[in-house]
């Protein structure tokens, strides 16, 4: 082995962390104690940005609160979606958030950067339609009258500056120079992935105006879907994701699935370049990588929150905790529903 070999690929191994750890910004869900994001000089504060990010920061401040929203929405849906699977989107009190699971190019972390980049479109986009944003507001180019009659009216959600500035932000590192080719493809496509699990839900919301509540005149306007809609369909392209590897076609790199049998990925679906570890275990030396020692599981079933798959033939045990419920709950004119506390003994199933 040469020591240009070497030297190589410690370049590589370099150059794929740093496009790894493109997800830093959002450390920015951990930083209660900076207030509100108000001055530019608080953005030079700002821990995981890099450099054309805290320039993005300067130019558009007042988005910046929505994009730390962004941040915590990204990670409360990932512990949702992935709440009964062996790894859970924990989260370290370091950078990055969720440890180095999202160093590796897996399916893991395919996820974390659609939902991250979708989570970022989709406060912005909300914090402009509620006004609180002065660079932008409503869509005012969705008006006048639809083809099924109907008047478009009211306040649709400007979901074209939510994901013009989610690309800026969120795509700027990988855009950068020095990244690893290959990984900043990766990350690149499952953004835009994310970005789509909005667009592609987009809903027509109407109200009727007329006497007695008839529909004389029907006014719509376009809104996003709730967010959960969209971290269900991203867990679904997550459940069907396609592993790639990077190829030269012409002067372009691009990403194609590894087994050359499976069709082509779309651009809705998400792409990973690595096989997942199995996640049983804890390993001090990988940070975010808990093991599932100590979890609850379902003793009944046979999917991965099962006590077999969860626990990774380890076994578990079983104890009777007392938990409180509410019960017997009557609702009583006007308007308050009562209910009773009661108690039960039910049995918890922990990994070993």
């Amino acid at each position: 082995m040469t020591a240009e070999y070497v030297l190589r690929s410690l370049l590589m191994l370099f150059l794929a962390l740093l496009s790894a750890n493109a997800s830093n910004w959002l450390y920015l869900a951990k930083l209660s104690s900076v207030g509100s994001i108000s001055d530019e000089e608080t953005c030079e504060r700002l821990r995981g940005l890099i450099h054309k990010q805290v320039q993005i920061c300067k130019r558009s401040v007042e988005v910046m609160d929505a994009v730390r929203h962004g941040a915590q929405l990204a990670i409360d849906e990932c512990q949702f979606q992935f709440r009964n699977r062996r790894w859970n989107c924990s989260t370290l009190e370091t950078m990055p958030v969720f440890g180095k699971v999202v160093t590796q190019g897996t399916r893991e972390a395919a996820f974390v950067y659609a939902i991250s980049a979708a989570s970022v479109a989709f406060a912005v986009t909300r914090a402009c339609s509620s006004g609180e944003l002065e660079k932008c507001g409503c869509d005012h180019n969705v008006h006048g009258v639809s083809p099924e009659g109907f008047q478009w009216s009211g306040c649709s959600d400007n979901i074209a500056y939510g994901v013009a500035f989610s690309q800026s932000f969120v795509d700027v590192r990988e855009r950068s120079k020095g990244q690893s080719p290959s990984r900043a493809l990766m990350n690149l496509h499952n953004n835009e992935s994310g970005r789509k699990a909005i667009l592609s839900h987009m809903r027509v919301e109407c109200k009727c105006h007329g006497v007695s509540g008839s529909c004389e005149v029907k006014t719509c306007w376009k809104a996003m879907p709730p967010f959960r809609k969209v971290g269900n369909a991203i867990k679904e392209k997550f459940d069907g994701a396609t592993e790639v590897e990077q190829r030269k076609v012409g002067t372009t790199k691009v990403l194609v699935p590894r087994n050359s049998q499976f069709k082509p990925h779309t651009d809705e679906d998400l792409v990973y370049l690595d096989p997942s570890p199995d996640f049983c275990d804890h390993d001090p030396r990988t940070p975010g990588m808990l093991g599932t020692a100590g979890r609850q599981c379902n003793r009944t079933s046979k999917a991965i929150d099962g006590c077999e798959l969860m626990c990774c033939g380890r076994g578990f045990q079983t104890e009777k905790v007392e938990v409180v419920d509410r019960c017997s709950c009557k609702f009583h004119w006007c308007c308050y529903v009562k209910c009773k506390q009661c108690r039960k003994m039910v049995e918890m199933h922990t990994c070993r």
